[in-house]
């Protein structure tokens, strides 16, 4: 997930609910939620930002974050999801997310991991 915070946050506030409150309440039903794995990578202010997006012509992201949950497959992803522990999860994380999330302008997506370099 490309995360984008609620307008009345600012940058410390939203990544201070995210990591301290968010982050707990993912960590207590991981295992229900078969998530082996998450990651919070929180967008730094540093004008290295703007330099490497300037030097590629690439637009400066607008991203507080990247969220990262980890499943061992989509069909466990999925075994997870339509679980009736699973349906109760979704909707609590839904609810806590809407607090610090601005819907409209995050994205998520799935991937397949290629690892080029270790």
């Amino acid at each position: 997930m490309c995360v984008c915070r609620r307008s009345e946050l600012s940058l410390e506030e939203f990544h201070d609910y995210w990591l301290n409150h968010h982050g707990p309440l993912l960590q207590k039903f991981a295992s229900s939620y078969k998530v082996y794995r998450y990651v919070q990578s929180h967008t730094i202010d540093t004008a290295l930002n703007k330099a490497v997006c300037d030097s590629r012509g690439m637009l400066s992201s607008e991203y507080d974050g990247v969220a990262e949950l980890w499943w061992k497959s989509e069909a466990e992803f999925l075994e997870a999801i339509n679980s009736e522990e699973g349906q109760k999860l979704r909707t609590i994380f839904l609810d806590a997310e809407a607090k610090f999330l601005d819907f409209s302008k995050s994205t998520a997506f799935f991937t397949k991991e290629h690892i080029i370099v270790e």
